[in-house]
């Protein structure tokens, strides 16, 4: 297993440009199955996840061909419909190849599916939708689905979650009459994904809403399509710059609404920076202090659904936060286990509070020292990452792959900036 060693208080400098966003391109990976053309995704990261995706598609029949960051898939000769137990176990969103190959190739057997350990991760709302369009779903060690006929249905969702959302999308595309799905999530990852079905002959209404409707149609066509840049790698540079004092320029950001989202919050903790022409560019030497409520009352950052805070920036943020000056509240709502990893930010020096699973006060700056870590999932990797760059001495972080799964090369990228960090394998 790799390991980061990292070497802290290194001001980070320098200029970056943003992957494809991770949770996008994902299930856009899983609709190449509802066509027989091909799919042509540009801006596709090299991260794990996208790999594993890559080779469940490829073990079902899928042709796959990739350079650099442009991936074509054609799904002319699927052989098989049972995807690798293996396979499945190593990344969450194999269940999103559900719906879609069910819908076009009449059936699926997915084993639960793997990803980070971050608390109870339902899947009852794939569940539900799929089985109003007329899927039949069987339990035991597997997840078996088929269908005879997908017709529309309306459909309300008990939350709005993102990967049913779109586990619903890809199948109801190809249902005969209209769906309709309401509570529908709409992160612009589901956006994204909608655009690119779009281009491949779907009939979406209402994406970027809670409302969301699909005109079925008998059959879809390939497309090009660029993935988004990613706004949760964007928010984590940005907080791993101005947790160290530096200056960042980021190039090609995400549009506008989603950088006002993030800079909602981060403006909480005294971050601040300026946009041009599609180009973002954050000072160094912020004085970071906790901005205050109305009546100076203490303030909290907390996640939910879009266009709320996003749960993936919660750790990251936090992170940023002992570095600041004053006292604030962060409140999980998505997850219960997200909170874990604090306890290695306070062996590290954190001056934190946790008051429960959900709940953490930060009370900063705090003068954070080095230690050895492991990542216990992505985005807590990524801060334990963050942390290390602003402690003192040599900081150890252990499972260097999990942040793998979401981050591509970012020990490249961070030493780039100025970071004193290497890779041990």
């Amino acid at each position: 297993m790799a390991r980061f060693i990292i070497n802290g208080q290194k001001r980070l400098s320098g200029t970056i440009r943003p992957v494809g966003n991770k949770n996008a391109v994902l299930p856009m990976l899983a609709a190449s199955v509802l066509t027989d053309e091909p799919l042509i995704l540009e801006n596709v990261p090299h991260i794990l996840d996208v790999q594993v995706m890559l080779e469940l598609l490829v073990s079902l029949g899928v042709e796959v061909t990739q350079k650099d960051h442009t991936v074509t898939l054609r799904a002319r000769n699927i052989r098989k419909r049972r995807l690798s137990e293996d396979l499945c176990s190593r990344v969450r969103t194999s269940i999103l190849l559900a719906g879609p190959l069910t819908a076009r190739h009449g059936r699926a057997t997915i084993f639960p599916p793997g990803g980070d350990v971050i608390g109870r991760r339902r899947l009852d709302s794939h569940f539900y939708g799929l089985r109003s369009l007329g899927i039949h779903v069987k339990f035991g060690q597997s997840y078996e689905f088929q269908r005879k006929q997908l017709r529309g249905a309306n459909i309300l969702l008990d939350e709005a979650s993102v990967t049913a959302t779109e586990n619903i999308v890809m199948a109801a595309v190809l249902a005969e009459g209209e769906t309709t799905i309401f509570n529908a999530a709409c992160e612009p990852h589901v956006q994204d994904l909608c655009a690119m079905l779009v281009k491949m002959g779907a009939r979406i209404q209402g994406s970027g809403t809670n409302l969301i409707r699909i005109e079925g149609v008998s059959q879809l066509g390939g497309a090009h399509h660029v993935v988004g840049p990613d706004h949760i790698e964007v928010g984590s540079f940005i907080a791993a710059a101005a947790a160290t004092g530096g200056e960042l320029t980021v190039q090609g950001i995400p549009e506008p609404l989603t950088m006002e989202v993030i800079g909602k919050a981060f403006q909480k903790l005294g971050v601040n920076w300026s946009i041009e022409n599609g180009t973002l560019h954050l000072p160094p030497k912020q004085k970071l202090r906790v901005k205050r409520d109305l009546g100076a009352a203490s303030p909290k950052i907390e996640d939910g659904a879009w266009p709320a805070f996003p749960s993936d920036l919660m750790s990251v943020a936090l992170v940023l936060a002992t570095q600041v000056k004053g006292s604030i509240l962060f409140f999980e709502k998505m997850f219960e286990s997200r909170m874990y990893f604090v306890d290695r930010i306070i062996e590290m020096g954190g001056h934190i509070l946790q008051c429960d699973p959900h709940r953490v006060h930060i009370d900063g700056p705090s003068r954070l020292h080095g230690s050895h870590l492991a990542s216990p999932d992505i985005r807590a990797g990524m801060a334990l990452v963050i942390a290390a760059l602003c402690a003192r001495g040599q900081s150890v972080i252990e499972s260097a792959h999990v942040v793998d799964r979401g981050y591509e090369r970012i020990d490249e990228r961070l030493r780039d900036l100025g970071a004193d960090i290497t890779r041990e394998e």
